[in-house]
């Protein structure tokens, strides 16, 4: 099967962030792409919806409309059952049927592929790499989980952008296990933590994703499980400082909303925050100096680099309160954005929204783990109840069970059930400076809410 045979593709739960970046990539190479999504409501306002039409993909209430006998491929997320009436109608009309991942790795067969995996960091390396490679004027194309901010600055959703030249930069999830389906030139893999799976699966998927990379896999070797799949391969970059490897980054120094360190003895200067940004930056600087860019250009480019939407994201200051918007949603990343937002105020406030009652029963014990060592004793951690996107979870926990474990640690934690509760809740508990960190993900309401906290501070 080759992309190149499909020219009408529909999407069902076109303004997923992964679904919308993919239809936005095959809408500029000049496929006819349409689609169609539970959001999308007769007389009511849909930013994605605007957007996508604005790139020339119409768009559809999820009504089979959309589907026609002129469609020749319909394209699904892990999201879309089998009883959607529009799946039902491209069954009957025998239109081929392909998941996203597949249609995502039919795309990178199709070019000359950068693949980032890991279970932290995909999005922002992934842009980093991207903006490194535009730099360069090597004029890459991306397809991200996430949008980047000089692409969003163009007026557009941001996930995916349609370059000249002949790389592709993609994420490679391992969530959903998709990442064993891709083939890439230069397949780069960041770190394991627990998050979705335990960590033999976890393992297992990245051992295949290393196996099936063609020619470069480049690791952290500060990351000790990342470390494990390199065996014996010389292609990895650290942030130890005692490690041999060829990329190496020293001297971290952070200062309010902005980092330094030192690879080869070029000192990198970024806006941005946070120890685990300064290895992703140095996995951007590894990828990208096997494709011939040298570290003063790196460094040039990372110069400049904007952030990507949702990742530390400043929403604004007011009245002494800084209010940070993050997408962190697995342990290791609340930890990371906490710890990050650490050096920027004497205080941080971080309020978290877990999701799903299923991950969040997983991960109980890493996340009350991970939190707590992380927080001084002046910081504390607020929690609001486990977003449900629907479905038929056993709902046999609460996020309260985390704060209450987490208490028993002797940290300051607190439960709001219900969020829009939680400023007038934390407002005797803000000083003056203080650190708002919000972190959640998967609930598109979380944009709409970070700001309508920062107009009740």
């Amino acid at each position: 099967m080759n992309i190149h045979q499909f020219n009408n593709i529909f999407f069902i739960g076109v303004a997923g962030t992964g679904m919308s970046a993919i239809a936005q990539y095959l809408q500029g190479i000049g496929k006819n792409v349409s689609g169609s999504d539970r959001y999308f409501q007769p007389n009511t306002f849909n930013e994605t919806k605007q957007k996508l039409e604005a790139e020339g993909i119409q768009c559809f209430l999820q009504d089979g409309r959309g589907i026609t006998e002129k469609t020749d491929l319909v394209v699904v997320s892990t999201a879309i059952e089998d009883t959607v009436f529009e799946v039902k109608k491209a069954k009957e009309l025998k239109i081929t049927i392909l998941r996203r991942s597949q249609v995502l790795a039919l795309i990178a067969e199709s070019k000359k592929t950068i693949a980032v995996g890991g279970t932290s960091g995909k999005s922002t390396t992934s842009a980093m790499i991207f903006d490194i490679m535009q730099y360069a004027g090597l004029e890459p194309s991306i397809i991200s989980g996430a949008g980047l901010t000089s692409i969003i600055r163009e007026g557009k959703i941001g996930n995916a952008k349609v370059g000249k030249g002949e790389w592709l930069v993609i994420e490679a999830d391992e969530s959903d296990g998709s990442i064993v389906q891709y083939h890439p030139e230069i397949g780069l893999l960041l770190n394991i933590d627990k998050d979705h799976q335990e960590i033999d699966e976890l393992m297992q998927i990245f051992g295949t994703f290393r196996d099936n990379t063609k020619n470069i896999f480049i690791t952290n070797q500060s990351n000790k499980l990342a470390s494990e799949i390199s065996v014996n391969l010389v292609n990895d970059f650290s942030t130890d400082t005692n490690s041999a490897a060829g990329y190496i980054a020293t001297d971290f120094e952070q200062n309010g909303f902005r980092i330094k360190f030192k690879v080869q003895g070029k000192t990198i200067s970024m806006n941005t925050i946070g120890k685990h940004n300064m290895e992703n930056a140095l996995a951007a600087i590894a990828v990208t100096n096997r494709l011939g860019v040298n570290v003063e250009t790196a460094a040039e480019a990372l110069e400049k680099y904007e952030g990507i939407y949702r990742r530390h994201q400043i929403i604004g200051e007011k009245n002494g309160i800084l209010l940070i918007d993050d997408y962190a949603h697995n342990p290791a990343k609340c930890a990371a954005s906490i710890s990050a937002c650490q050096p920027v105020a004497p205080k941080v406030i971080a309020w978290f929204q877990p999701h799903g009652y299923g991950p969040t029963r997983f991960l109980r014990n890493d996340f009350v783990q991970e939190i707590a060592a992380v927080l001084r004793p002046q910081d504390e951690i607020w929690m609001s109840e486990i977003f449900y996107a629907g479905g038929t979870a056993v709902k046999d926990i609460s996020a309260n069970d985390l704060i209450e474990d987490i208490k028993k640690l002797g940290k300051n934690a607190f439960f709001v059930e219900n969020r829009n509760n939680m400023v007038d809740a934390m407002r005797p508990h803000f000083e003056n400076p203080v650190v708002l960190l919000l972190m959640g993900a998967r609930d598109p309401g979380l944009e709409t809410f970070s700001k309508e906290v920062f107009e009740k501070l």
